[in-house]
């Protein structure tokens, strides 16, 4: 089922795109958010991760009246075979010209092939791994809100400069979790600290983390790093908590923790977990306004980062096919790339900044610390900052990543 954004009643529509749609033509585009609808990553990307390219196109249409946007979406139920099934079908036979979200990075990895065959485009706000403008980097996708370098890069440093210089990694057994702890161990030695120990679990597939919390609290390590996301995440910060983890003067350090699995939490839980987040919805008049939009959309939920990714990076893109034209933005993805990277991004939630030549969408990364119970001024009001880290420091200089784009 497809949708014009522009149509209030239109956003009522169900949230999984109808097998049979009508190709789109003419001056139409059409974004398609690939995302987990109903599972453990749904909280912070899926339906919230929708409403973002909702909004963003409504702006985009307000302001170019001329051109039509349509959002369909997919539940890729984080499965590889499932996302790669719809994202051909949608590119092949449904009028599909960019593909948002892929919070999976081994689907996301999957999704680059895709989109390179089909010289469609690929905007990349869920998927965690570095790698993604490392090795596997391609003229037709960009990473935007944050990937496990940035991740690791403030949490883990910060957390070895406090004491927390011994750490034992409990990871997701998939490409997102091995990348994080693989980011994060780098920092983690080149700050001083140990790494002690590591359990891989499955994904997607337990919620029951105990016998992994007992091997971690058998090293003594100081630090439990979360090398994992979501409902993963949040679990395992419970079971923790239960198992005496936290009493026995372990830190948590929650890699990929976001708003809304510390509403999840409660704060009574999560009260002193260090975040690392690109985007906060209470920082300034801009991100509280968009807030205001997106609460309507998702009945009182508050967006988190990916979800605000959703939003800059659609309108981004189709700022950039507008630029060129719709018939040679729907005909050359990789042409629709190059004018993202040419173009400076500004948007009133990420505020100005730049898509580098390796796809890596640059902005500020802030460091914060989840509020106690006492701090808090009600609902959602959950993190204080302790630190912002400019743009030019947030992500992996892009000598370093490996990129052929950038060694060509």
């Amino acid at each position: 089922m497809s949708m014009m954004v522009g149509r209030r009643a239109a956003l009522a529509l169900p949230l999984v795109a109808a097998p049979a749609l009508v190709r789109a033509q003419g001056s139409t585009l059409r974004i398609g958010v690939l995302s987990d609808m109903a599972g453990p990553y749904a909280g912070n990307t899926g339906p919230g991760s929708l409403a973002g390219a909702r909004l963003a196109a409504e702006d985009f249409m307000k302001a170019n009246p001329a051109i039509r946007v349509e959002i369909v979406s997919a539940d890729a139920q984080n499965k590889v075979d499932v996302g790669s099934q719809a994202a051909r079908s949608w590119l092949d036979t449904q009028g599909v010209d960019a593909i948002l979200d892929v919070p999976m990075s081994a689907l996301a990895l999957n999704i680059i092939d895709i989109v390179k065959e089909k010289n469609k485009v690929a905007l990349f706000t869920g998927p965690a791994s570095s790698d993604l403008t490392g090795r596997a980097c391609s003229p037709n996708h960009v990473h935007w809100v944050y990937d496990s370098w940035s991740l690791a890069h403030a949490l883990g440093t910060a957390t070895v400069q406090v004491g927390g210089d011994t750490w034992f990694f409990l990871t997701a057994d998939y490409a997102f979790g091995h990348s994080l702890e693989r980011d994060t161990s780098a920092f983690v030695t080149a700050a001083g600290g140990r790494i002690v120990g590591s359990v891989r679990h499955p994904f997607p597939g337990t919620a029951d983390f105990s016998s992994y919390l007992l091997q971690a609290q058998g090293s003594r390590a100081k630090v439990l790093g979360l090398a994992n996301a979501g409902a993963d995440a949040v679990n395992s910060i419970k079971q923790a908590a239960e198992f005496g983890l936290t009493r026995r003067g372990m830190r948590i350090a929650a890699m990929l923790t976001q708003v809304n699995d510390v509403h999840a939490l409660g704060l009574e839980a999560a009260q002193g977990l260090l975040v690392t987040e690109s985007f906060y919805w209470d920082m300034n008049d801009g991100t509280r306004a968009f807030t205001e939009r997106f609460v309507r959309e998702r009945g009182g939920q508050r967006p988190g980062m990916i979800h605000a990714g959703g939003y800059s990076a659609a309108l981004h893109y189709l700022k950039a096919v507008a630029s060129l034209g719709v018939a040679q933005g729907k005909a050359d993805g990789a042409a629709v790339v190059r004018r993202m990277k040419e173009m400076p991004t500004d948007d009133p939630l990420f505020g100005q900044g730049t898509v580098r030549a390796d796809g890596r969408k640059i902005h500020s990364m802030h460091l914060f610390q989840v509020k106690t119970p006492a701090e808090s001024r009600g609902a959602w009001d959950y993190f204080k900052l302790l630190q912002s880290v400019p743009p030019e420091q947030s992500f992996r200089p892009m000598a370093e990543g490996g990129c052929a784009l950038v060694r060509t």
